[in-house]
């Protein structure tokens, strides 16, 4: 089994900010742009979120709030009118895609996607970035693939419920579906806990950026992510001078490339065990079990 640190959402590349944290901790990450989707940004307000110009507001752009939004993953069934038999998705394509093909991802792997958010606040009516706040990585979804399917060859059944995710509207290079599992399974037991969902609202054990450091790139992770007796590293990350471990942490000088980050969960059982206790968390938007 594999768990996949995944970066999804606007960053300063991609969107040209971060996505919000809201006073009341509540998470929402904004997907990135995309010129030819049909789904707009002021289709997408998060639940309890009254203003539908928040990317507006928050890029500093006029008329953001009526862009083509690429909602991917897509792992809110509330997110927007969905058909029958609709599923959580994530789409994939050129060298990042090639990296997880490389890497064998498939069936029972583990996506958790993480961000670049920063906490906001209301002024004047709109809403803006809190000045006093740094920007940290942050994990806010997660995806167990279920099967992985070439857009090329997906049946014309499961057009019909993906309909409308930007992978089918685009002709890439590589270009692939990952389907999520209606209920996770670890080791072959099923859980109690769904195999796709976001985390709704903030907590420190979501964090991966190191809390003592403004670099959202410094990240400190449980222990069980470091590298020992020369097993495979996180991908991405195989030099040993981005590592460091103290105390009950491990900290990571996380690459600034690369969208999908590797772990052989098989070698880091206490990292498995992180993840399905995040999972089980409350506080989750998921897909009914």
């Amino acid at each position: 089994m594999k768990i996949i640190l995944s970066r999804k959402g606007f960053d300063s590349s991609s969107g040209g900010c971060p996505s919000p944290l809201f006073p009341d901790g509540q998470l929402y990450s904004l997907p990135i742009p995309d010129a030819a989707a049909a789904v707009r940004y002021c289709d997408l307000a998060p639940a309890g979120i009254a203003s539908k110009g928040l990317v507006s507001q928050l890029t500093g752009r006029r008329h953001a709030s009526r862009l083509g939004a690429h909602l991917d993953p897509d792992l809110r069934a509330s997110a927007l009118p969905r058909p029958e038999g609709w599923r959580p998705s994530l789409g994939q394509a050129g060298s990042a895609q090639g990296h997880l093909r490389n890497q064998l991802v498939g069936a029972g792997d583990l996506f958790l996607f993480f961000g670049l958010f920063r906490p906001v606040e209301r002024f004047r009516g709109r809403w803006q970035f809190r000045r006093a706040e740094p920007a940290r990585h942050v994990l806010w979804g997660w995806l167990q693939v279920d099967r992985v399917c070439p857009v090329a060859e997906l049946t014309a059944t499961e057009r019909l419920w993906l309909a409308g995710h930007p992978h089918l509207q685009q002709q890439l290079t590589n270009n692939t579906l990952y389907v999520g599992r209606r209920q996770l399974v670890v080791n072959g037991v099923r859980q109690n806990a769904a195999g796709a969902g976001v985390f709704t609202h903030f907590a420190g054990s979501l964090q991966l950026s190191d809390p003592d450091c403004v670099s959202p790139r410094q990240w400190r992770l449980p222990a069980g992510f470091y590298p020992d007796n020369d097993l495979p590293p996180l991908s991405y990350h195989h030099n040993p001078g981005v590592w460091r471990r103290q105390g009950g942490h491990c900290y990571l000088h996380s690459a600034a490339r690369g969208q999908e980050f590797v772990l052989q969960a098989d070698y880091y059982p206490r990292v498995l065990s992180w993840a399905c206790q995040l999972i089980g968390q409350s506080g989750c938007d998921s897909f009914t079990v």
